[in-house]
């Protein structure tokens, strides 16, 4: 949580920092301090942070301080990953997956920019 190329995001900027955010894609983590699978992946999404910088940003939202946006787009379980694109949801992901599989999502985002999946 403290590199500083993920933004952290919250029910009042949610709008601003990734529906109205048009210049790359933004992958939403949907996560909590509880959540074990979710620390296992913020190295990972850390990571990905730095090696996609420019071309994807990253967003981390805590669903227990911020409730409406993880009920607006139906997050039930947690860690979950939805892929925003033109503040568009375009592809979800639930469950901590390996950093082989996240760079696949993204990677997939960025080859074929103009697919919804």
């Amino acid at each position: 949580m403290n590199n500083s190329s993920i933004v952290t995001l919250n029910d009042a900027s949610f709008e601003s920092e990734v529906l109205q955010f048009n210049a790359t894609p933004i992958l939403v983590d949907f996560w909590a301090e509880w959540c074990g699978p979710c620390k296992a992946i913020s190295p990972i999404l850390d990571k990905l942070s730095e090696k996609y910088r420019g071309k994807i940003k990253i967003g981390k939202l805590n669903v227990d301080e911020n409730p409406k946006t993880p009920a607006k787009y139906g997050v039930r379980g947690i860690p979950t990953l939805i892929l925003f694109k033109d503040g568009k949801a375009v592809e979800t992901k639930v469950g901590a997956l390996l950093e082989s599989q996240l760079e696949s999502f993204l990677e997939k985002h960025l080859t074929n920019p103009g697919t919804s999946t």
